[in-house]
């Protein structure tokens, strides 16, 4: 994916060139503070989408979109700015998207997914079931200090989205081998160190907690057995009948994987 930035102040096309490489790593990225040099480089490469302020010095972003849009009518405009009395005049030169500042990168994720689907958007979370259980961030392994933290997140992956309670989840990770007290308190630990783990990865918001209960949100993974659920030929390939050996409680899911 080729993308398009533009903004007059530097500092704040550094943020966002930051954040459309954590949406969108390997995208070609191009920016600019001037838009005489955006529009110098849109004459000669194809650009998917273009992310403009709109007050530029001298002229405005809603003039670089026309003048944009005339060069490659199907480049997709996605205002990004500080004041919104631009909005009815952005949507009349037919802008995909209005971002206000300051934008974060789930405003962005939000509005590729719109435009592409999910395919485009690289998910930062890469996790394996097959063969075993990993889970990635920006291609780096997590790793983690007790192995009962990484076998809730795997049981929480498998779970997809459905809340787990504390009693639950203690059960599962130890089949009644600690007394009930012994394992709430220890699950305390389990889940402290599960926490810090992803926090530090700057992906704690894949874990989803409420009253006594636990979750992971799906969308943001990309999840090697949630694509062969989906029929995605690539993961059907990979499949070897060896969703998450290590774990009995996998058997479940993995009985169902086998009826598909």
């Amino acid at each position: 994916m080729r993308i398009l930035a533009v903004d007059d102040e530097v500092f704040e096309l550094d943020e966002l060139e930051e954040i459309l490489q954590e949406v969108v790593p390997d995208c070609e990225l191009a920016r600019f503070t001037k838009p005489s040099k955006a529009l110098e480089y849109a004459s000669s490469a194809a650009v998917d989408v273009a992310f403009l302020d709109i007050e530029l010095g001298s002229t405005n972003g809603l003039v670089l979109a026309k003048q944009l849009k005339e060069i490659q009518p199907d480049m997709h405009i996605v205002f990004v700015t500080g004041f919104d009395k631009y909005a009815v005049n952005a949507f009349r030169i037919h802008a995909t998207g209005y971002l206000m500042k300051p934008v974060v990168a789930m405003d962005i994720r939000r509005e590729l997914t719109f435009l592409y689907g999910s395919a485009k958007v690289q998910k930062r979370v890469k996790v394996r079931t097959f063969g075993g259980f990993d889970i990635f961030v920006d291609g780096k392994p997590l790793v983690f200090g007790r192995t009962k933290s990484k076998e809730l997140l795997a049981y929480l992956i498998d779970r997809r989205g459905v809340s787990v309670t504390t009693g639950d989840a203690c059960g599962i990770l130890w089949e009644d081998a600690l007394g009930e007290s012994k394992q709430k308190s220890y699950f305390r630990v389990v889940v402290k160190e599960l926490r810090k783990v992803l926090n530090n990865a700057g992906i704690g918001e894949i874990l989803v907690k409420s009253y006594n209960s636990f979750a992971i949100n799906p969308e943001l993974l990309d999840c090697d057995s949630y694509r062969f659920m989906q029929g995605d030929p690539q993961a059907v390939n990979e499949y070897r009948h060896d969703y998450l050996p290590a774990y009995s409680w996998a058997e479940f899911t993995l009985s169902k994987m086998e009826k598909l």
